[in-house]
């Protein structure tokens, strides 16, 4: 079966890979001219279905309890298992008490636990949930990593190219995102900021609980640190806008008075696409599936909903449309 994937984010490079692994001869399509540039280039990388399920639906916890196995079996060495661990200032002890009250998988931690795991975060917090099932990655490294893999087992990549017009294909999955033609979708707005600063050390990712101004801080090599969580209805891709950069850069400061000092790096945005439920769907195409509607949990669902799309293409009782 020769397939033409749509789309070179996280959600086209997962499908390349498993119906490539299933013996597909897969190109993928890419409209910018290289690796990047997407809502998947901006992402958090967090692997955490326990805490996502705090605002997300079971499906969530359900599609993503084995996305750090994936993760590890494609490209071993990508993905962290050191766990998420959530925190909250004393006056909003309450968010902590909620957030455990909607999520499992975790347990509480004292000042002396907190200091263990987190020396430098060592008399900041009385309490802490630590959920140690959880995982993360560079999303980029990630990317990169799992293009030349790709190559290597033949996929063919063409770059700023829409995909039209590219004779031969039976199927076709459709990975645009955002820019994919479907009305049901919508744009959700996160921004994010990249800070470094060799005064601070994390081993995990980390959540900072607030009423307002939530924060995840996830680390990345050389003392980087990505730090995110807005969510604005909006399909505008622009800059980060000051009132996002005061409250990520306030959230962290809160977390680690160091982060005042820290450089900034990178200053981002990415249009994240989503359903009225916020779950990812896999739709019938004429000539094949469209998979989208990721949300927020683009890493973390990504390799089961590729799965889901492979099984379909590949099981005469499933395939849909004008595959063959």
């Amino acid at each position: 079966m020769r397939v033409l994937v749509k789309g070179a984010g996280v959600a086209g490079l997962t499908a390349a890979f498993e119906l490539a692994d299933r013996g597909a001869s897969v190109t993928v399509a890419e409209l910018r001219p290289q690796l990047g540039g997407n809502a998947s280039w901006a992402a958090g990388g967090m692997l955490a279905p326990w805490c996502e399920r705090e605002s997300a639906e079971q499906p969530v916890l359900d599609l993503g309890r084995g996305a750090a196995d994936w993760w590890d079996a494609v490209l071993p060495g990508q993905a962290t298992r050191a766990g998420t661990l959530v925190v909250a200032a004393p006056r909003d002890a309450g968010e902590l008490d909620r957030f455990a009250g909607r999520t499992s998988g975790h347990r509480w931690l004292g000042e002396e636990d907190i200091a263990e795991l987190e020396p430098d975060l060592a008399g900041r917090f009385k309490r802490a949930l630590f959920f140690p099932g959880e995982a993360h990655l560079d999303p980029r490294q990630a990317m990169a990593a799992l293009h030349d893999k790709l190559v290597a087992m033949g996929v063919d990549f063409r770059f700023a190219t829409d995909g039209q017009g590219l004779p031969g294909f039976e199927c076709e999955v459709d990975c645009r995102g955002i820019a994919a033609d479907d009305a049901a979708l919508r744009g959700v707005r996160g921004e994010m900021l990249i800070l470094r600063t060799p005064d601070i050390s994390l081993s995990r990712p980390v959540r900072l609980l607030h009423p307002r101004f939530p924060l995840y801080i996830v680390p990345r090599a050389d003392h980087h640190f990505m730090a995110g969580a807005t969510m604005i209805e909006s399909d505008e891709a622009g800059p980060v806008t000051v009132r996002s950069m005061m409250e990520l850069v306030g959230a962290a400061c809160a977390l680690h008075p160091a982060f005042g000092e820290a450089t900034i790096v990178e200053a981002n945005a990415g249009v994240r696409p989503a359903f009225a439920d916020n779950l990812p769907r896999i739709e019938s195409l004429a000539n094949g599936v469209a998979i989208n509607g990721f949300y927020r949990h683009g890493f973390l669902l990504a390799p089961a909903m590729a799965r889901q799309a492979a099984d379909i293409l590949f099981n005469p009782d499933k395939r849909v449309g004008a595959c063959a």
